[in-house]
């Protein structure tokens, strides 16, 4: 088995219930930095009729994920790729989905604005871009442990930090991305449904 860590335990319950309600009846969906693999496992045993692809950057996540992979052995899930968000061709081709928890406040913004280019590049016309993390709205924490979470992350690294929703709303519409919901969820935590453009530029 893969390694288990906390918050995707606590999270995959609530995570889940907004996959099933905006995801299409089946696609396929790419998970960016899938961490421990976790989320990978959960989401493909609950939603069958969508093939689910992991990815990671980092070479002890990717061998995690491989484990959960290989035990859960889902026909739909699929073996992790490498990804780097960072990069102008994440190999994949087109995706109806794409879903990434807890990297745009642990990773330097860069990072975020990469997601979001890839996010535009890879979804089908009026594919789902599923974003969950803590965010700030309106440039104010919406609770006060989130503050002190933000001032560690920043203490820790200075690229890294809580963002604003209207930054990562700005950064998603430049690649082609609108914000359709904004769900509230435990632990003062949030998901965003993005939906893409339903006719592609070029």
């Amino acid at each position: 088995m893969g390694e288990c860590w906390p918050a995707p335990e606590r999270n995959k319950e609530p995570i889940l219930d907004v996959l099933r309600r905006v995801l299409p009846a089946s696609g396929r969906c790419l998970e960016i930095a899938s961490g421990s693999g976790q989320h990978a496992v959960h989401f493909a045993r609950h939603l069958p009729a969508w093939a689910w692809q992991p990815t990671d950057v980092a070479a002890e996540n990717l061998a995690s994920i491989r484990a959960w992979v290989r035990e859960a052995a889902l026909p739909n899930l699929r073996e992790p790729l490498r990804i780097d968000v960072a990069s102008d061709d994440w190999g994949v081709g087109a995706v109806d989905a794409v879903f990434c928890a807890n990297l745009l406040h642990i990773a330097p913004w860069s990072a975020g604005l990469g997601l979001l280019r890839g996010a535009g590049r890879h979804l089908a016309p009026g594919g789902v871009l599923v974003l969950y993390g803590p965010f700030r709205i309106d440039g104010a924490h919406t609770a006060p442990s989130n503050a002190a979470f933000d001032a560690d992350l920043r203490a820790r690294d200075a690229r890294w930090g809580v963002r604003d929703l209207a930054d990562v709303t700005a950064a998603a519409a430049r690649s082609g991305l609108a914000l359709a919901e904004r769900v509230a969820m435990p632990a003062n935590n949030q998901t965003l449904v993005f939906r893409s453009s339903l006719r592609k530029r070029g």
